[in-house]
C-alpha cells in the first residue's frame, strides 16, 4: 500500500506537469478567453507548489502530505473560479457576493503560503505589507495616508478583476514566457546545453584561462534560451567551475567567473527572462523592441567580461588546457550544428517575420520537438535498433522536457501572481503619487541620488525576490519617478530605459552578498566559501552595474537618440530610434572601449601592473567615451562622435604602447 502511495504521489505532480504544458502549447492555436487563460494558468502553478514544495522542509509526514494534498485542491479552486463563475463576476462588477469575498480571501492566503514555499518568505512578506498598506491607509501618518478600503473592495480589486493578482505580470507569464521556458527546456532536453559547453572549450581551452573563458561562452550561449541565472549556474558550472579549478583560478575566483557569466545570461536576447517580456507589456512596446534596445548592453557586458578573465589569467599567469583534454572543434561544431537551428528559427521569426513573442515560440517547440524525434530515430537506428525503439525514446525525452519545462514554471508563475498585489495596491491607493513627492523630498530634486537609492532597493530586494518579482515591484514604484525626475531635470528619459535600468539591478541581486542566490550555487559546485564568492562576483559584475546608468544619461547605448521635440518619454511613439547600421555599429565601438577602459583601470592591469595616474587617466576615457558630451564640454567641441572618436583613438594607441612596453609572464 505504501508503495503504491508513494508511486502515486511521484506520478500525479508530473501527470498534471505534462498536461500544463500540453494546455499552454494547445492554447496558442484556439481562441480562449484571456481571463480564463490565467486563471488556468495560475491553477495548475498553485496545485503544483502544494503537491512539490513541502511546508517545513524537515518535516515531511503523511499528515503534512495529506494537508499538502488538501491546499493544493483548495488552492486550484481558488483560482479556477474565475472560470467557473466567469458570467456571474462579468454581471456584478464591484458588487461582489459573500461567496466572491470568501473564496477571494481564502485564494489571497493560499498564493501567499505558496509564495513563501517557492520563493521563500521575502516575497510573500512584501505582498502582506502592501495588502496591510490599503486596508489600514487611514491610520499611517499623512505622507502615505489614504482613504483605506474595506475587505470587500481589497478583494475585490485583487480578486475578481484584472488589477492585481489577474494583472499584466501573470497574463504574460501565462502567453509569453512559459513557451519560452519551455523551449529552453526541450532545447536542453535535446543536448543543447552539453553542445554550448562542449563547443566553448573546444575553441577556447586552448588560451591562457581557458575553461573561465569557454564559461563565458558557454553561459552567454545557455543564457539565449535560459533565462535563469541559477540554471544557468548549474548547467555550466557543473562542468566548468572544476576545469578552471585544475587550471589554476582559486575556488572563490572560479565559482565567481561563472556566477557573473551566468547572472548576465537574462541580459542576453532573444530571451532574457520573465521581465523582459513584462517589459514590453508594461510600456505596451513590441518585444523585439525591447531585445533591440538590450542588444548593445547585453554583448559588450560579455566581451567586457572575457576582458577581465583574461586579466586575472594573466596576474595569475595561469597556462592553457592541456591539448589531450581538450574535444576536436570541427567535430564537436558539426556535431551538434542542429541545435542551434531553433534558436535561429526563433531570432528570424521574431525579427524578419515579425510574429508575435508567443507564436515564434510555440514554433521553435515544435521545431525543437521534431527535431528531438529524428535524433533519437537516428541514434537508434545507428545503434542497430529499430525505428520503433528510436521513436520510443523521442518520446520519452519529450515527456520529460515538457515535464521539466513546467516544473520551471511554477515559481514564475506564483511570483508574477503574488507581485500582482503589489501592483494592485499601488492602482488601487494611488500610492505611486505619494512615493514620487517622498523621494522628491528626500532627494531634493537630484536624478543621480534617485538613481543611486533605486539601484540600492533593487540590489537589496533582490536578495530575497527572484528578478522577474524584484522588476516589477521596482519598476511599478521607481520607473515612473525616474522619468519624472529626469523630466524636472532637463534631460528626457525614455521609459524603456527606466525600466532596463531596474531590471539590471534586479539581476544583479543575483550574487549580492549574502543572499545571492547564484553564488551560492556556484560555491556549491566549487566548495568555495558563499560570501567570498559572491563578493567576487560583484566586483567581476561592476562592468555591468554602470552600464544602466550610462545608457540613462546616453539613450545612444540602447539605440534611442532621445525624445521628439514636444513629445513624451512615456510614449513609445516619440522615441527617436536609431535606425543607421553604421551609427548603431560605431555606437557598439565607442561603448566597447568604455567598456575596456573602465575595466583596465578598476582592475589596474595592462599587459603588467598599471599606476594610479594611468588608472585615473583610463576612468576618465571611459566617461568620456559613455558621456562624451561632457568631454566635448571641457575641450569647446560640440560634435559627439568626434570626441568620442578621438578618445578611442588615445586609447587604441595606449593599448598598443603597453603591449609593446609590458611583458607579462
Amino acid at each position: 500500500m505504501n508503495s503504491v502511495h508513494f508511486r502515486l504521489s511521484n506520478q500525479l505532480p508530473a501527470g498534471i506537469a505534462l498536461l500544463w504544458s500540453l494546455f499552454q502549447l494547445g492554447i496558442t492555436q484556439l481562441a480562449i478567453n484571456d481571463t480564463l487563460v490565467r486563471s488556468i494558468h495560475l491553477a495548475f502553478a498553485l496545485v503544483l507548489t502544494f503537491l512539490l514544495f513541502p511546508g517545513r522542509k524537515r518535516h515531511t509526514s503523511r499528515t503534512t502530505s495529506l494537508i499538502s494534498n488538501m491546499l493544493s485542491v483548495l488552492a486550484g479552486c481558488g483560482a479556477l473560479y474565475l472560470l467557473f463563475d466567469y458570467n456571474g463576476i462579468a454581471l456584478r462588477p464591484g458588487l461582489p457576493l459573500q461567496r466572491d469575498i470568501v473564496m477571494g480571501v481564502l485564494t489571497v492566503i493560499l498564493l501567499l503560503e505558496a509564495t513563501r514555499r517557492t520563493l521563500g518568505p521575502a516575497l510573500a512578506v512584501i505582498a502582506s505589507v502592501f495588502l496591510a498598506y490599503c486596508l489600514f491607509g487611514p491610520y499611517l501618518p499623512d505622507l502615505i495616508a489614504h482613504r483605506g478600503a474595506s475587505i470587500n473592495k481589497l478583494v475585490s480589486h485583487m480578486y475578481l478583476t484584472t488589477e492585481g493578482i489577474f494583472g499584466v505580470p501573470l497574463r504574460v507569464s501565462a502567453s509569453f514566457v512559459f513557451l519560452f521556458v519551455l523551449f529552453g527546456a526541450l532545447l536542453d532536453k535535446a543536448g543543447a546545453g552539453r553542445y554550448f559547453i562542449q563547443i566553448s572549450i573546444s575553441l577556447l581551452g586552448r588560451f591562457r584561462g581557458g575553461p573561465a573563458k569557454a564559461a563565458v561562452a558557454a553561459s552567454g550561449l545557455t543564457g539565449m534560451v535560459s533565462g535563469s541565472s541559477i540554471a544557468n549556474t548549474v548547467t555550466t558550472g557543473a562542468f566548468t567551475i572544476p576545469l578552471m579549478k585544475k587550471v589554476g583560478f582559486p575556488a572563490e575566483k572560479a565559482a565567481a567567473v561563472e556566477v557573473a557569466a551566468s547572472t548576465n545570461g537574462q541580459l542576453m536576447p532573444p530571451i532574457m527572462g520573465a521581465a523582459a517580456f513584462i517589459i514590453a507589456e508594461f510600456l505596451g512596446i513590441a518585444y523585439l523592441d525591447v531585445v533591440k534596445a538590450a542588444l548593445i548592453p547585453a554583448v559588450i557586458s560579455y566581451l567586457g567580461l572575457f576582458l577581465v578573465v583574461h586579466l586575472e589569467s594573466e596576474r595569475l599567469k595561469l597556462k592553457p588546457m592541456d591539448k589531450a583534454d581538450l574535444p576536436p572543434f570541427r567535430a564537436t561544431l558539426f556535431s551538434g550544428l542542429h541545435h542551434l537551428l531553433p534558436v535561429l528559427v526563433l531570432i528570424l521569426s521574431l525579427a524578419l517575420f515579425h510574429y508575435s513573442a508567443t507564436l515564434a515560440a510555440f514554433n521553435a517547440c515544435i521545431l525543437v520537438m521534431i527535431m528531438v524525434l529524428i535524433q533519437s530515430t537516428i541514434g537508434a537506428l545507428r545503434s542497430g535498433n529499430s525505428v520503433f525503439i528510436g521513436l520510443k525514446e523521442g518520446l520519452t525525452s519529450l515527456i520529460q522536457g515538457l515535464i521539466s519545462g513546467a516544473k520551471q514554471m511554477i515559481p514564475v508563475a506564483v511570483a508574477t501572481a503574488s507581485a500582482g498585489i503589489v501592483v494592485g495596491a499601488i492602482t488601487l491607493t494611488g500610492l505611486g503619487q505619494r512615493l514620487l513627492e517622498v523621494v522628491e523630498t528626500l532627494a531634493m530634486g537630484h536624478l543621480s541620488l534617485v538613481l543611486l537609492l533605486t539601484a540600492l532597493t533593487s540590489l537589496i530586494l533582490g536578495m530575497g525576490l527572484p528578478t522577474t518579482a524584484n522588476y516589477i515591484v521596482m519598476a511599478s514604484l521607481t520607473a515612473p519617478i525616474i522619468v519624472e525626475l529626469g523630466q524636472a531635470s532637463g534631460l528626457l528619459v525614455p521609459a524603456l530605459a527606466a525600466h532596463l535600468f531596474v531590471f539590471y539591478f534586479g539581476i544583479l541581486a543575483d550574487d549580492t552578498p549574502p543572499v545571492g542566490l547564484a553564488a551560492y550555487a556556484a560555491a556549491g559546485i566549487a566548495k568555495s566559501d558563499p560570501i567570498k564568492t559572491g563578493i567576487q562576483g560583484f566586483t567581476y559584475d561592476l562592468r555591468t552595474a554602470i552600464l544602466p546608468f550610462m545608457f540613462l544619461f546616453n539613450t545612444d547605448l540602447i539605440l534611442i537618440q532621445g525624445v521628439r521635440v514636444g513629445g513624451s518619454p512615456l510614449s513609445p511613439g516619440d522615441w527617436i530610434w536609431i535606425s543607421d547600421w553604421w551609427l548603431a555599429g560605431f555606437i557598439f565601438i565607442q561603448a566597447l572601449g568604455a567598456m575596456f577602459a573602465f575595466i583596465h583601470g578598476i582592475m589596474g592591469w595592462m599587459n603588467g601592473p598599471l599606476n594610479w595616474p594611468w588608472r585615473i587617466g583610463l576612468l576618465g576615457l571611459c566617461l568620456g567615451l559613455f558621456r562624451p558630451e561632457l568631454l566635448g564640454n571641457l575641450v569647446g567641441i560640440e560634435e559627439n562622435y568626434l570626441v568620442a572618436g578621438t578618445a578611442l583613438i588615445i586609447l587604441a594607441g595606449f593599448m598598443a604602447w603597453r603591449r609593446k612596453t609590458c611583458k607579462t609572464g
